[in-house]
C-alpha cells in the first residue's frame, strides 16, 4: 500500500472545490462534480509515446501539478488514493466499458471504477469513463432510474453482470458492466500496461479527450471532429482543420496546454491528419 499523501489544498485548487473534507455523501458527490468538470479525460500521453505511471506521487503530478487530465486508470486512481485520504471506505472495482457495443461483444477488463461505502450504502463514484463518467454518484445496489447533474443513470443486474446504463433519447445504453470483483494495485498495472502500449488498444488508435461542463452539456474530441452535446441533443460539431487549430481546441476547451508543434499518434496519420 502507497504511503504518498496527496496534497489536498493543491487538489481542491485543481478542481474549483472550497467545502468541506468530510467523508460524507454530500462531500463525495461534490468532489466528483468539480473532479469531472475540471479535470479532462484524454489520452494525449499515449499517442505522444510516453509512460503512463499509477502510482499516486506521479498521478498527482500529472493530474494536479502539470494541470493535464487522464483516462480510467489515472483519474480514479487519483480519487481513490485522495477518497481514502479524507477517510472514504473505497473499492475499486474492474469493470469493461460498452459504449458503442452490442451484449454479445466482450470488450477487455480494463475500466477502474470505485464503490464508496458510507453508512452501510455502497455509491458508485466515477470520473474516468470519458463521455460516461458520472457527475453525481449513484447507488450501486439499485435498479431504479437516478437523476444526475447530466444525464439518468442506473445499475441493472443479468446473469451476475451488473450493467450501469445512461439515458439518452433512444433509450437506455450501456456504460460499462461489473462483477463486483475488487481490482487491486497489480490487476491495475498490467491493465494499464496493455491499455497504454498494445497497439491493438482503443487509445492507441484514436484521440480522445472530454470533460463535462457545470451547465449540463459535455464536450469531446474524437481525433479531429469536436462535438458539443446536452444529453442526446448535439449543440455543436466541427472538424479540426490544423494543428494548430487542435491545440488552440485543447488549451481553451480542455485546459491542456502544449507547446507550438505538438503533434498526437504516430504513423502515417497523426492528428490532425490535415
Amino acid at each position: 500500500m502507497e504511503n504518498h499523501v496527496v496534497d489536498l489544498d493543491a487538489y481542491s485548487d485543481r478542481i474549483g472545490y472550497s467545502g468541506p473534507l468530510d467523508p460524507t455523501k454530500e462531500v463525495l458527490d461534490d468532489i466528483l462534480f468539480h473532479h469531472v468538470s475540471s479535470i479532462p479525460f484524454e489520452n494525449l500521453d499515449i499517442l505522444r509515446g510516453l509512460p503512463i505511471r499509477l502510482d499516486l506521487a506521479s498521478l498527482e503530478d500529472q493530474l494536479i501539478r502539470k494541470q493535464r487530465g487522464g483516462y480510467c486508470f489515472q483519474q480514479n486512481g487519483l480519487l481513490l488514493g485522495v477518497l481514502r485520504q479524507i477517510g472514504f471506505d473505497v473499492t475499486p472495482l474492474s469493470a469493461r466499458i460498452r459504449l458503442g457495443l452490442e451484449r454479445d461483444q466482450t470488450p477487455p477488463r480494463t475500466h477502474l471504477t470505485l464503490s464508496v461505502r458510507i453508512e452501510g450504502e455502497d455509491w458508485i463514484c466515477d470520473a474516468g469513463a470519458g463521455g460516461g463518467s458520472l457527475t453525481s454518484v449513484i447507488r450501486r445496489h439499485s435498479s431504479e432510474e437516478q437523476i444526475t447533474r447530466h444525464e439518468a443513470r442506473r445499475i441493472i443486474e443479468d446473469g451476475g453482470r451488473f450493467f450501469h446504463q445512461m439515458h439518452s433519447d433512444s433509450g437506455w445504453m450501456d456504460v460499462y458492466e461489473f462483477t463486483g470483483e475488487e481490482m487491486p494495485e497489480i490487476d491495475r498495472e498490467v491493465a494499464n500496461w496493455w491499455t497504454s502500449t498494445s497497439p491493438n488498444a482503443k487509445f492507441a488508435k484514436s484521440l480522445m479527450t472530454s470533460r463535462a461542463l457545470p451547465n449540463g452539456e459535455r464536450i469531446g474530441l474524437l481525433n479531429d471532429n469536436l462535438t458539443r452535446r446536452h444529453g442526446s441533443t448535439v449543440l455543436e460539431k466541427r472538424t479540426i482543420q490544423s494543428a494548430a487549430e487542435l491545440l488552440e481546441v485543447l488549451r481553451t476547451e480542455f485546459g491542456l496546454d502544449f507547446p507550438e508543434g505538438t503533434r498526437f499518434g504516430s504513423g502515417e496519420k497523426p492528428w490532425p491528419t490535415s
